[in-house]
């Protein structure tokens, strides 16, 4: 059987390019899942047992110094502070949604209207937004209740 010199490339190109997208989902399931637990594990030590917790600003810094040093800047204070925000919005981890990035996640946080978190999953998931998509929307106001769909998102 003969493969013609482009039907080769198209198909070596195909390959390629599904395994990217592969590694590149594999890579953000990861990492939302790591960033979830970091939350878990902030928000279980402020609160200690209770429904609430109290946390001394030392505690983010000096963790945060100290997994800089480590890991890098993705763990500066700001966004530990993101990751138990991250965690406290969707308490429920099966129900991350793993087409969102967390440059999207960041966003949706944001947000106290759970009607309008699941608006933005549910659209940028169903338009294939990227963050600049979905930033642009939210800042456009395009947001109509349509209803709402089970997100795993908790409002505050």
């Amino acid at each position: 059987m003969e493969i013609s010199e482009d039907s080769l490339y198209q198909s070596v190109k195909e390959i390629v390019t599904q395994s990217r997208e592969k590694v590149f989902r594999m890579a953000n399931s990861t990492l939302l899942l790591t960033y979830w637990q970091i939350g878990q594990l902030i928000v279980e030590d402020e609160q200690k047992g209770n429904e609430r917790g109290t946390y001394e600003s030392y505690t983010l810094k000096n963790l945060s110094k100290k997994l800089t040093l480590e890991f890098g800047k993705d763990f500066d204070e700001s966004n530990l502070r993101n990751m138990r925000s991250f965690y406290q919005a969707f308490p429920i981890c099966d129900a991350l949604r793993h087409e969102l990035s967390w440059t999207h996640y960041r966003l949706l946080i944001k947000m106290n209207n759970s009607d309008k978190v699941n608006y933005y999953i549910n659209e940028s998931i169903q338009n294939s937004w990227n963050y600049r998509d979905l930033k642009r929307q939210i800042n456009s106001l395009v947001f109509k209740n349509r209803g709402t769909f089970s997100s795993g998102y908790r409002s505050n």
